[in-house]
């Protein structure tokens, strides 16, 4: 089966192999290639139209005739048992020739001198996959009540030490940016042996480790940056294929997850509230004040200490002032996740459905 056509020019096999899976980017794909271009030690650019309907691959021709080395793939289907960005990375890193392969999707911009740095530091510390968790760009205000409270939370899950610890069973990687040697990705069975897999990345990272190789995470935000998802709906669909799997399959976590957060942030909230309305109408007070104090402090610590985590992890610390939207809706979003799963019904992602199976 014929999976590529228009393949481009060759160039030389020197560099890092950047292979890129595009499906309708228009609205990114520009910002993405031109920030991989300037890239110290970078060698081909590999994008992979992946049956694109929007003006991907029109851009991507008007490209090539700017940016040396770059190589536009494009498939003509996709096989059955696969998932589509796992066979886009797949047939990219047949044709890739570098012995260091990063894998980055189409809506992270590459900052300045940040692949250089990064293969440094992974030939210095002798590891075999390097994977960043690139800086978030959340300009709605769901964006900024979701998306940084999320990866508080994975930050608990895949703690970057036990990640990077060779010693530790856990593994973990971030999509978004995935530099491998090309000896370790074959080893490990490449995208091939990931292919029916929704959590790509985190697999891979598992089948990596599992042969021997050595792993290291680290938080990215002064190397990348990207802006998942443009629309609201992007952003249920996207977690909602996400979260479930992230959390190991394990309805207890979640709801032990989502219990936490509205016992402890919604429910303080909810008291207060209620104590400062019925002060306002004059009514007898029902709670105690020190209750009152209590919930108001406990509101507090909680908004203070996520501030810090959130620092860590490269956000702002004033987008705590988001947490309380944020913990309804990944409530929710964690709930939903975990029903699509559970009932085995079907995700969507970049017009295609997939099968959630619990």
């Amino acid at each position: 089966m014929k999976a590529l056509a228009g393949a481009g020019d060759e160039t030389t096999g020197g560099g890092v192999s950047v292979i890129v899976p595009a499906r309708n980017e228009e609205v990114r794909i520009e910002r993405a290639v031109r920030s991989l271009a300037t890239q110290e030690g970078r060698g081909e650019i590999l994008v992979v139209d992946d049956q694109s309907q929007d003006r991907t691959g029109e851009i991507l021709e008007r490209l090539k005739g700017e940016i040396p080395g770059l190589r536009v793939l494009r498939l003509e289907s996709l096989p059955p048992g696969w998932l589509g960005k796992n066979h886009a990375l797949a047939m990219a890193a047949q044709q890739a020739r570098g012995e260091w392969l990063l894998f980055t999707d189409a809506d992270v911009e590459h900052r300045p001198g940040s692949l250089a740095a990064l293969l440094d530091r992974a030939e210095a510390t002798g590891v075999d996959l390097l994977s960043v968790s690139p800086g978030q760009e959340t300009p709605t205000w769901w964006e900024k009540a979701v998306i940084p409270l999320v990866y508080v939370h994975l930050a608990k899950l895949f703690r970057f030490e036990e990640v990077s610890d060779p010693g530790s069973p856990v593994a973990a990687a971030n999509g978004q940016y995935i530099l491998i040697r090309r000896e370790a990705y074959e080893r490990a069975g490449g995208h091939q042996a990931v292919r029916a897999e929704i959590l790509e990345d985190v697999e891979l990272a598992r089948r990596v480790k599992a042969a021997g190789g050595r792993l290291l995470f680290l938080p990215g935000a002064e190397w990348a940056r990207t802006r998942m998802y443009s629309t609201f709906g992007e952003l249920w669909w996207g977690w909602t294929k996400n979260l479930y799997l992230l959390y190991g399959r394990r309805i207890g976590r979640i709801l032990a997850t989502v219990a936490e957060m509205w016992c402890l942030d919604l429910l303080p909230l909810l008291g207060a509230v209620v104590w400062g309305m019925l002060m306002m109408l004059r009514q007898p007070d029902p709670v105690p004040a020190l209750i009152v104090a209590v919930c108001v402090l406990l509101l507090a610590f909680r908004h203070a200490f996520y501030a810090v985590q959130l620092q860590r992890l490269g956000f702002l610390r004033g987008l705590a002032g988001f947490r309380i939207p944020g913990v309804a809706l990944l409530g929710v979003l964690l709930l939903n996740s975990a029903r699509i799963y559970y009932l085995g019904r079907t995700v969507q992602w970049k017009g295609r459905r997939y099968s959630a199976r619990g």
